[in-house]
């Protein structure tokens, strides 16, 4: 089968197509034969050496997949052969087929699309997770989302409304994308590339602040966002973007009983009780048309350096697909 992997860190011209035997499932696994595969940022860290976790070379990037269920092992239940299911994986996604465990599997419904089915797991249960587990997002509570006209952005501001939010505030860095999340259904619109953008936030809360902010910037927009928050608000990190790590005073947050926590995904896997739920209610919103799923593109998973190349570039908009 045709995998993509790379042997050293760099570029993306470090991708290579190259070939592996097919995976043999174990008692608890099943073996997906890939049709759609999520292209996501973690997957640009990966390949620089820049991931929360070691990447240990060589290696196969790619962690969220859709696809038909080929094989089963011994004890993987009551799986059947044929259905159609989408699954986070550590790794190894760009690939042809893969092997994940039977209890990662979530079944995709009939009236989603295989690439609005891979558009959710990675950025759907991230921007769920944020807002609601580590947010701890109450109702008629202001949300400040930056980039959201990015993956986990667009989701986030329509999953903001959805959860009761009185007041969603995106940022973006240009026209085009502030557009863009206001149609997602953005309240407030502020272009985070102009100077004193953390004084608009304020001026459009009245002075008070934001009670929950989506940071994945770091550096300059991590210390920005800070002064956004009102007393009692959260700021919860998912990434560091710009490459620069942010440092500050923890006991700055006393004065006004603020918060900052961490959120990474791999950690909400660890429990099913959290990402089985969520990920089948989220599936359940885009059957319905409840949930806008911008797709950028799709390509052939031996265009995966291209692939990567145009996230680079930031010339990407909405979910960027490999397909097989």
């Amino acid at each position: 089968m045709k995998i993509v992997q790379f042997t050293e860190y760099g570029g993306p011209d470090v991708l290579e197509v190259t070939n592996q035997l097919k995976p043999e499932p174990g008692d608890n696994d099943v073996i997906i034969e890939v049709e759609a595969i999520g292209v996501n940022y973690a997957d640009i860290a990966r390949r620089e050496g820049e991931y929360v976790l070691p990447t240990e070379l060589p290696f196969t990037p790619g962690t969220e997949v859709v696809g038909k269920v080929t094989e089963t092992g011994n004890k993987a239940g009551n799986v059947e052969k044929g259905t159609r299911v989408a699954s986070l994986i550590g790794s190894g996604g760009y690939a042809e087929y893969v092997k994940t465990k039977a209890d990662s599997l979530i079944p995709v419904p009939d009236g989603v699309s295989l690439e609005k089915a891979v558009a959710l797991p990675l950025q759907g249960l991230s921007a769920y997770h944020i807002l609601q587990t580590m947010g701890r997002l109450a109702e008629g509570e202001t949300v400040l989302v930056h980039a959201a006209a990015g993956g986990v952005g667009s989701l986030a501001v329509q999953l903001a409304k959805r959860f009761g939010a009185g007041k969603v505030i995106a940022t973006a860095s240009t026209p085009e994308k502030l557009l863009f999340a206001e149609k997602m259904g953005a309240d407030h619109l502020v272009n985070y590339s102009q100077d004193n953008w953390e004084k608009h936030v304020r001026e459009v809360t009245d002075g008070k602040g934001v009670d929950v902010a989506l940071e994945m910037a770091g550096g300059d927009v991590f210390h920005k966002t800070l002064k956004c928050l009102a007393p009692f608000g959260r700021m919860v990190v998912y990434g560091v973007a710009s490459g620069q790590q942010p440092k500050f005073y923890p006991s700055s947050l006393m004065r006004r009983n603020q918060s900052v926590v961490g959120f990474f995904l791999p950690q909400i896997m660890q429990k099913p009780e959290l990402f089985k739920s969520s990920l089948q209610e989220l599936l359940a919103y885009a059957e319905k048309g409840e949930l806008e799923l911008t797709i950028g593109g799709t390509y052939p998973l031996t265009e995966a350096k291209e692939v990567h190349r145009l996230f680079q570039e930031r010339r990407t908009r909405g979910k960027m697909i490999l397909k097989p």
